[in-house]
């Protein structure tokens, strides 16, 4: 299984997230505390996401590979400093494509996306569902992975004025109704807002001091962790935590 956090608050180096931490990112892409029985060590990719400028489009570094091994990401988020980052670690599910367009976080302007998990019977069992997406969405999909698609669905929810929490929901119940056994664990910030899913894996909040940070698992030994109940979505801000069931679809 993958990992990914996201981090909402004052600017702190991206290595204040990815790298520091006791069970940093890093450390979850080779020694995961909890697997809920699929995956093995994410060695398939990573990418970071972040915002140079409150208000400005996001940026993103991502390549297939192992992060443990990347000296430039390493350096590189050691001087950069942003008030808002989604990053992600990869385990490619057989068959799907190993490669940097592959990997998390997926972008659109201000938005950043990541899927941990796995969509069951790929592809066919979202045959359907896929067709409810634009044609030009589903021409221009990063990778010809079930992450890829999950962004097209929720980006063409965002794109018509849905919430993003309310957007998360809508599409892990839809597809998890077609794709029964799936594993969808979405996480998706703007910057100022942060909305993840829990589907059969894990997902941590940590709230206070005006930051909010929502991950696989906990990044310290912080008491402030609080485990988000399984079929759940999330939706945070720096003041404000708000945790929902997810409608069956």
């Amino acid at each position: 299984m993958c990992r990914h956090l996201g981090y909402l608050g004052p600017a702190v180096p991206v290595a204040a997230l990815v790298h520091d931490p006791p069970h940093s990112l890093v450390r979850q892409s080779y020694a995961p505390r909890d697997m809920r029985g699929g995956g093995t060590v994410n060695v398939d990719g990573y990418g970071v996401g972040w915002y140079p400028a409150p208000g400005g489009p996001a940026v993103r570094y991502r390549r297939a590979g192992t992060i443990w091994s990347d000296e430039n990401l390493l350096a590189l988020s050691r001087v950069t400093l942003s008030g808002a980052v989604l990053a992600a670690v990869r385990s490619a599910t057989v068959g799907m494509p190993v490669a940097d367009t592959a990997c998390a976080p997926f972008t659109d302007g201000r938005w950043l996306f990541s899927h941990n998990g796995r969509v069951a019977d790929w592809p066919e069992s979202v045959v359907d569902v896929a067709k409810t997406v634009p044609a030009a969405s589903l021409l221009t999909l990063d990778a010809p992975t079930d992450a890829a698609l999950l962004w097209a669905l929720v980006r063409s929810r965002l794109a018509s004025g849905v919430a993003p929490g309310v957007a998360l929901a809508s599409v892990v119940s839809e597809v998890a109704a077609a794709a029964p056994g799936s594993r969808l664990n979405l996480l998706l910030t703007d910057g100022t807002v942060l909305a993840g899913t829990t589907w059969t894996h894990s997902l941590w909040v940590r709230s206070g001091d005006g930051a909010v940070t929502l991950a696989s698992e906990p990044l310290d030994d912080d008491p402030r962790w609080r485990e988000v109940p399984d079929g759940h979505v999330v939706t945070a801000d720096v003041s404000t935590v708000d945790v929902q069931p997810i409608g069956r679809g």
